[in-house]
Formats: C-alpha cells, structure tokens, sequence
C-alpha cells in the first residue's frame, strides 16, 4: 500500500467520524472546541482532533494531490496565524459543565476555548485557509 492509499483510507475513517460532529455543530450549541498550532499536540479520549486537511475533506471535498500541497495548506495556516486543526470535546463544556448557559466570556475570540453555538467562525477560516494554500500548488508537474 502507498503513502496515497492510506492518507486516503484514514481520511475516511475521520471523515466518517468528523460528519456527525460538524454536520450537527449548530445543534452542538454546549460543545466545546480548542484551536492547535501544533499538529504534535498531547492526545486524549476526551477530545476529538479534526486537522485542516480532514476538514477540506469534509467540508469543502477538496483532498490535496500531493505531499507539497498538504505542505503548503499547513504553511499558509501558519502564515495567516491560525490553527491547523481543533480540539472538539464532546462529553461536555468547559467552563460549564453542568449545562447552565454560563460561557466562557472569552469563548469565540479565536485565542482560547470557542464554542460553535457562540458562532466562531474559526473553523471554517482554517479549512479555506488550507485549502488555498494547498491548491496554490500544482502536483502534476
């Protein structure tokens, strides 16, 4: 098996997860989410990851053709100052954990923890971010 043939196999077992998360983000009003600048984050069972190239592959159906691509999607994130892929917890909100409607004050701002019923718009600024830089390359030459 390739390197393509299994960035491919493993996009769509995340896609497959990644579409009841996002798909039902407006109806997620509770659930939480944490930017990373840094794709060698530490792990846990709490937190789903969903990177920019998953997100391209979710949200816009856009899959890059090439490892230079993928290279320059990251590139074009770090340059514009945002994340490369967030942190969805899904067992409950921090900063409210017993669902009273209380909010981080500072959830939304693009610096810390966001909320998608707080309408940040940060996740979808990352994945066109990526998906323009990586489709700045061409990988048929």
């Amino acid at each position: 098996m390739n390197r393509s043939t299994l960035r491919r196999a493993g996009l769509a077992v995340a896609a497959t997860g990644t579409v009841a998360v996002l798909a039902a983000a407006p109806a997620m009003a509770h659930h939480c989410f944490v930017p990373m600048y840094s794709l060698g984050g530490p792990a846990s069972p709490n937190w789903f990851v969903l990177t920019a190239e998953d997100g391209a592959v979710f949200e816009a159906g856009y899959e890059a053709g090439c490892d230079a691509a993928v290279d320059a999607g990251y590139a074009a994130l770090r340059a514009a100052k945002l994340p490369v892929a967030i942190k969805i917890n899904e067992k409950m909100t921090i900063g409210d954990p017993k669902h009273t409607g209380r909010m981080n004050p500072n959830g939304a701002n693009g610096k810390g923890l966001e909320y998608f019923g707080a309408g940040s718009e940060l996740p979808f600024q990352m994945v066109a971010t990526w998906v323009a830089g990586a489709k700045s390359v061409d990988c048929a030459g």
